[in-house]
């Protein structure tokens, strides 16, 4: 019921019917950006991480980021520690290759990264493995309640030719 929650979610900013969803599988940034005919850079993936207690801490970053084990300690105090299956299902109510920081099952703190500064629009996942919506930045934030941008991500920063080719899919339309 992952995909319905985030519908529903979505609602309140009348945008629900702009979930897109796919015969095929866009549970991978890779998958994803095939499906949706962009770099994979645009996919904009949720990671979970614990955080302190019982809490998780969810961290939305380009497709082509990985996070900085350095940086997020830095930023947040305590060690990066992903969440296994279970436990994202659990904390936000989606399984893998669907998570998003949208509809999620309890109230968690979301981090929007500085790898996602890069575009103007980008297309986290719907709460399934076969579903992306496409938003700006600023739907993003909004969306997801965000606590604010972190800069916890490295590997993502784009040589020139990448960049303009995201600005050409932005133009086409995708």
């Amino acid at each position: 019921m992952s995909l319905e929650s985030v519908k529903e979610h979505l609602k309140q900013w009348n945008r629900e019917q702009d979930v897109m969803e796919f015969d095929t599988s866009s549970a991978t940034v890779e998958l994803a950006a095939e499906t949706i005919g962009v770099i994979p850079a645009r996919i904009a993936k949720t990671l979970s991480f614990r955080a302190e207690g019982d809490k998780a801490i969810l961290i939305v970053a380009a497709g082509d980021a990985k996070v900085d084990n350095k940086k997020f300690r830095q930023t947040f105090g305590f060690k990066a520690r992903m969440l296994n299956p279970d436990e994202v299902l659990e904390q936000t109510g989606h399984a893998i290759g669907g998570v998003c920081p949208f509809g999620l099952k309890n109230d968690l703190d979301v981090y929007l990264d500085e790898s996602l500064k890069r575009f103007t629009t980008v297309f986290p996942a719907c709460g399934s493995a076969n579903s992306a919506i496409e938003v700006t930045l600023e739907e993003l934030y909004t969306y997801s309640s965000a606590q604010g941008w972190a800069d916890v991500c490295k590997g993502w920063e784009e040589p020139q030719e990448n960049r303009e080719m995201a600005a050409a899919q932005v133009a086409e339309g995708r």
